[in-house]
């Protein structure tokens, strides 16, 4: 965070934007460029169990191979990754002599992929490039194969990103694993690769890009082009997600929404806030969906926002087209918006309790989203923004 108080500091930040994409209906057919021009002569394709015995992995395989570039394939990743996928993923890199990853799904085939490249020549455990400090530079960057990604959700917008959520399963936390070098060096979207998502998965997905460009946008700190990036994106799920969960074959509304998904990771480096940071312990005790929790905690933390973020909920409503523009329409919205993709309403109705409070307050208040939430977050505020999101106490 900034010094409010001092106008010279208000303005200065450091900022970095993405990689090459490759965006389109039918661009898959370059996966084989892509790998070759990371310099890639035998990848290894690293997706989830769900996807691997799709037709659309078989033929990328059989694509590649026709080019003379054998691919690995490895999907062994649980729907949160845990550091044990990570290390099979390395060892099935290792044995089969392979020199790149292809990052093949969603938001846990693409984190596992990005950390099975990172760690791929690496000595010290997966743990030690928790994103904290300047942990990445004890990371051999000679060490990590490069990345092809190729997105099959439209929602983290993992293929952007230059971190992963993996799951620490000693200590039941959600650990994000960060280097310069896990950005994608190629990213291919092609919206047909998306079409077979249900209307479920489809809505939580694209509810997380929604909160990725909505906390990017709230949390503090002098980043224009990130905050016009997110607002862009918040429109595009705005118009195109209920029109993709409604009509699954629509090329126009998938289009959009990966261009949103990949919009709100890149804003996000501002900073993402108490939606993230009630949602990753939540994700790693109660194995939820992170895009769904990530809806169902969004309202309660917007009403907590509040007081310092009403101002741009003002200029965001006139940026939507909403009828006034105002925090309340804001909210209005999202409200609206949720209950019309069959989103629950609070945590209880998606399997959370009241047992592990102090627990997940505790791990909330120092998760390393909580620094970029607009206001400050403490193991009793996060214990009653949780309280909130498990009764349905949403404030006037």
């Amino acid at each position: 965070m900034t010094d409010a108080t001092d106008p010279k500091a208000a303005y200065k930040a450091s900022w970095s934007y993405p990689t090459q994409m490759i965006f389109g209906p039918g661009r898959i057919r370059n996966l084989h460029l892509a790998c070759k021009g990371l310099g890639m002569s035998r990848p290894l394709l690293v997706t989830d169990p769900g996807l691997a015995g799709l037709p659309m992995i078989r033929d990328a395989v059989a694509a590649n191979e026709a080019e003379g570039l054998p691919t690995g394939l490895f999907s062994e990743v649980k729907a949160n990754p845990v550091g044990r996928n990570v290390e099979a993923g390395v060892a099935a890199y290792r044995e089969g002599g392979h020199d790149g990853v292809i990052a093949w799904g969603g938001g846990s085939g693409l984190d596992a992929a990005k950390a099975i490249a990172l760690m791929a020549g690496q000595s010290r455990p997966l743990w030690d490039f928790e994103d904290a400090g300047d942990n990445w530079k004890r990371a051999d960057p000679d060490g990590i194969a490069p990345v092809v990604a190729v997105p099959t959700t439209a929602g983290t917008g993992s293929e952007v990103g230059r971190a992963s959520v993996i799951v620490n399963e000693e200590s039941h936390t959600k650990i994000i694993v960060f280097h310069p070098k896990m950005l994608p060096g190629t990213v291919i979207s092609d919206p047909e690769l998306t079409v077979g998502l249900p209307p479920h998965i489809t809505a939580a997905t694209g509810m997380d890009a929604l909160a990725h460009c909505l906390e990017a946008y709230c949390a503090p700190g002098y980043h224009p082009m990130a905050e016009g990036i997110a607002v862009e994106g918040m429109r595009l799920v705005k118009e195109w997600l209920p029109k993709a969960v409604a009509d699954g074959g629509d090329l126009a509304a998938r289009s959009n929404m990966l261009a949103a998904a990949s919009m709100g990771a890149t804003a996000f480096q501002k900073g993402l806030g108490a939606i993230h940071a009630l949602s990753h312990p939540v994700g790693a005790l109660y194995d939820t969906h992170h895009g769904l929790t990530n809806a169902v905690v969004m309202p309660y933390v917007l009403a907590f926002n509040r007081p310092v973020i009403e101002a741009k909920m003002a200029r965001l409503a006139a940026w939507l087209g909403l009828p006034e523009d105002s925090f309340e329409a804001v909210m209005a919205w999202m409200l609206e918006l949720r209950q019309s993709l069959s989103i629950p309403a609070t945590l209880k109705d998606i399997g959370v309790d009241d047992q592990r409070l102090d627990q997940l307050s505790e791990m909330a208040a120092v998760d390393p989203t909580a620094g970029g939430n607009p206001l400050p977050l403490d193991p009793a505020t996060c214990r009653g923004l949780l309280v909130d999101c498990l009764e349905g106490r949403l404030a006037a």
